[in-house]
């Protein structure tokens, strides 16, 4: 088995689903690496945490974004939109990660230029499997683009 030399990374869900957080949550603290899980519940409160608005000034840029796409305010795919038509956050790798399977969906997830589509499972252990792998992809086999200073 490789060892890699992973740093912790600021993840930012977006998930409205408490129960999904929840078993994200779970997902991410199983996990060997400490990274960082940001949680925030619409498409609106995602951009306040992007733009660093409100109450949300001090957060920190992330370097990772799991996204839902049936969100309230605005939903995943305005806000994938958002994200990769602007300059400074368009390098921010996206992972849709959603109940939705119809290929509608995902046609137009890769077109905003999503990075991966994973539809969640509905069963427990597969969910929480499918976020470890998100999570160890993105930290032990991808590189990602270094933080601006």
């Amino acid at each position: 088995m490789t060892t890699y030399d992973a740093t912790p990374i600021d993840v930012l869900l977006v998930e409205d689903d408490p129960g999904d957080e929840l078993m994200t949550r779970e997902a991410f603290e199983d996990n060997k690496i400490g990274n960082t899980l940001h949680v925030v519940r619409d498409g609106e409160e995602a951009l306040d945490f992007l733009y660093r608005r409100g109450g949300h000034a001090e957060a920190p840029r992330p370097d990772l974004i799991l996204l839902d796409l049936n969100l309230p305010k605005y939903d995943g795919r305005q806000v994938l939109e958002k994200i990769k038509s602007d300059q400074d956050l368009s390098d921010i790798p996206v992972v849709v990660l959603t109940t939705s399977s119809a290929e509608e969906d995902i046609l137009r997830s890769y077109k905003l230029h999503a990075n991966a589509y994973v539809t969640k499972p509905v069963d427990l252990d597969q969910f929480i499997a499918a976020v470890r792998q998100i999570d160890d992809f993105f930290v032990q086999v991808v590189r990602l683009p270094r933080r601006p200073a």
